[in-house]
């Protein structure tokens, strides 16, 4: 659980601030503005799902930044792909898994430094779509502090669309997103012991 969940009253708060937030876009629905994804859930396929409105947005001739938490040097089919083509901003969180390095200070200063990154592109009103791929895990385990996260996320440009993935999204990332879906597991291959396939999974 998050600290600043833990105080009562700032939940309160902070959820009352949602809320409007939240209010606000619902009673401009009638005109195109910047729409928040969220991904979450066991299953497979958030960050899948993800990269298809990347493709989708760079189809229609849109800029897209991107920025990878907890992927560190793992290659993968998309990032090969996504950033031979025009319009994109593609980061990686340099440090990778949090249990590959097992030092929490370590993955604070390098979630830190990935989440300014983010920030800058949250900022940037040039990029019309924003995806923050397995962000939820940092919030999770409090490599960053979740309200400074919700604020720049609140604030980002008003036409932008954003998508973030991950397990175990907090209750006021899943209060401030417009769009919530929760993929879940049925059955996965790596539990009856076949591995990642390449094209598939990476």
């Amino acid at each position: 659980m998050s600290k600043a969940i833990q105080d009562p009253e700032k939940h309160q708060k902070r959820m009352q601030n949602i809320k409007k937030h939240v209010d606000k876009r619902i009673a401009k629905a009638q005109e195109d503005k910047g729409t928040f994804v969220l991904l979450t859930g066991n299953g497979k396929g958030k960050s899948s799902s993800a990269l298809g409105m990347v493709a989708r947005a760079l189809g229609h001739g849109m800029k897209v930044g991107v920025v990878q938490f907890l992927k560190g040097e793992w290659n993968t089919g998309e990032i090969d792909f996504f950033k031979k083509q025009d319009g994109i901003r593609w980061e990686i969180m340099s440090s990778g898994f949090t249990w590959e390095t097992q030092n929490r200070e370590a993955d604070i200063a390098s979630s830190e430094e990935a989440w300014q990154k983010a920030a800058d592109m949250l900022a940037d009103a040039s990029l019309d779509l924003v995806v923050l791929d397995e962000l939820t895990y940092l919030l999770h385990y409090e490599y960053l502090f979740e309200d400074h996260v919700l604020e720049a996320l609140m604030n980002r440009p008003e036409r932008q669309h954003l998508v973030v993935t991950g397990r175990g999204a907090s209750d006021a990332l899943i209060a401030l997103a417009d769009t919530v879906s929760e993929i879940k597991e049925v059955k996965h291959a790596f539990k009856r012991g076949i591995k990642a396939q390449k094209g598939l999974e990476f």
